[in-house]
């Protein structure tokens, strides 16, 4: 397949060690020559694969030096885009980069896309889809479990068990065909009837496996919604800045300090939580904490935890029993701060309140009750799932959604099984399970999702 030759930043702007602009493409290594200067009138097109050249960067047209740099070259096709590419290792800064990505854009090159070298080593079948796509979500991690599953997906795992299950229905769909052009065989119909149900038994439950770790892989790919809530005066920033061990929130002992909602990422056990400071729920006649109000109960909403926080030193209130049938049937931690003051809780009516729920104690003040928390939020998602040596398992929404098609599509194909359908009927579901495995790999996927996918990646990449 034939393109032409892109070239793009593909280190973030800003002043840095080095910064670089990356070509790919057939005349990638004719546009960078034309533009490097080497010791003793190298030329970069005679140079080995994969090697890296010092030298400078010239303006062909006034002969001006334009930056020092150090050249890769790597000829395809054993490159990430299986085509040539050059990068060029440059200063990190703006102006001197800018420049030099100008002037390979002026010899001939065109700016890329948003994730088209990602997209090239797909369509060049270098990757599949779902290894594509785990590139973005390495360069988006934000805990190491993370990281190790988007690595393990980017080897391939996950591609290589939809394969498997692929080729498993293949077989089934052949074995179904000898069936119906040989049906004067008439142990084939039987047999073809025990092979369909423990190849569509086989399939259905490995499909349920990839499902059921699903939550943990969406988790770690997106980060968990945590809302703190809580009356004012509760502890609520406090809690955000020890999470995130930075005075982010402003801290007083006047009630209604947050106005609005604060929002940042941190990482709890390996679980990114995006966490939401929000204002403290309380009727009030403030027009501005009104808002802020109003805005916290809207967040409570959308959240997939909620740290609730009650105040140790002051008797329920009316307002925080509201609180707790407010977040009723939602995944909830409650917090008890302010243990290093005297005690007016009832804990047993919180316990109560909080029914199956954790409670932990803190002293936020004295750091006091944080790895209790940590750890009941780690449990509470993560309890008994996949461990770190098994990481074939889904993270992405897209995924998700195509699984769950398929494992419709392969119950439907076992219920028509059952109540003697007839085989070529069957087949249609097979079909349709198989072609919806495609699609999480890219074998079977139109030509404008690739090109939404490929969109959200980052320029250069």
């Amino acid at each position: 397949m034939d393109f032409d030759t892109i070239a793009a930043i593909s280190t973030p702007m800003g002043e840095g060690a080095i910064a670089i602009v990356r070509l790919s493409g057939d005349e990638a290594i004719a546009v960078a020559d034309r533009l490097y200067s080497g010791p003793s009138g190298k030329r970069l097109r005679d140079v080995e694969s994969h090697t890296i050249h010092y030298g400078h960067i010239k303006d062909p047209d006034t002969g001006q030096i334009v930056e020092e740099v150090m050249v890769s070259v790597l000829k395809g096709p054993k490159t990430f885009t299986r085509e040539d590419i050059v990068e060029i290792n440059c200063h990190g800064g703006i102006v001197t980069v800018n420049r030099v990505l100008q002037l390979a854009l002026n010899g001939g090159a065109r700016l890329a896309d948003p994730g088209e070298f990602t997209k090239r080593a797909f369509l060049n079948g270098r990757i599949d889809l779902s290894q594509a796509e785990a590139v973005m979500d390495l360069i988006r991690a934000k805990t190491d479990r993370a990281m190790n599953v988007a690595l393990g997906q980017m080897e391939g795992r996950l591609s290589k068990l939809i394969q498997k299950l692929r080729q498993e229905i293949l077989e089934t769909l052949a074995h179904v065909e000898v069936n119906i052009d040989y049906p004067e065989y008439d142990d084939v119909e039987e047999m073809t009837h025990n092979v369909l149900v423990e190849k569509a038994t086989y399939v259905k439950q490995e499909i349920e496996k990839l499902l059921q770790t699903s939550q943990q892989g969406k988790i770690l790919r997106e980060g968990l919604s945590t809302v703190i809530v809580g009356r004012p005066n509760v502890g609520k920033s406090s809690l955000l800045n020890s999470l995130i061990h930075e005075n982010k929130a402003i801290v007083t002992d006047i009630p209604g300090t947050t106005r609005d909602v604060i929002e940042e990422y941190v990482n709890v056990r390996g679980v990114p939580l995006r966490l939401v400071d929000t204002a403290g729920i309380r009727e009030t006649e403030d027009i501005v904490e009104r808002i802020g109000v109003e805005k916290s109960r809207q967040v409570l909403k959308k959240a997939d935890l909620i740290l609730l926080v009650m105040n140790f030193s002051e008797a329920l209130s009316q307002e925080d029993e509201q609180l707790f049938e407010a977040v009723s049937g939602m995944d909830v931690i409650v917090i008890v701060n302010k243990t290093d003051l005297p005690q007016q809780i009832d804990l047993d009516r919180v316990k109560e309140l909080a029914g199956n729920s954790p409670v932990v104690t803190t002293s936020l003040l004295e750091e006091q009750g944080i790895d209790q928390l940590e750890e009941s939020i780690s449990s509470l998602f993560f309890e008994g799932a996949v461990g770190p040596t098994d990481l074939t398992y889904v993270s992405n929404t897209r995924h998700i959604a195509l699984l769950s098609q398929a494992k419709r599509s392969i119950e439907d194909a076992l219920e028509a099984i059952d109540a003697g359908v007839p085989i070529d009927i069957v087949q249609i579901d097979l079909t349709r399970t198989w072609e919806l495995l495609g699609e999480i790999i890219g074998d079977a996927v139109h030509e404008s999702l690739i090109d939404q996918l490929f969109a959200q990646f980052c320029l250069g990449k």
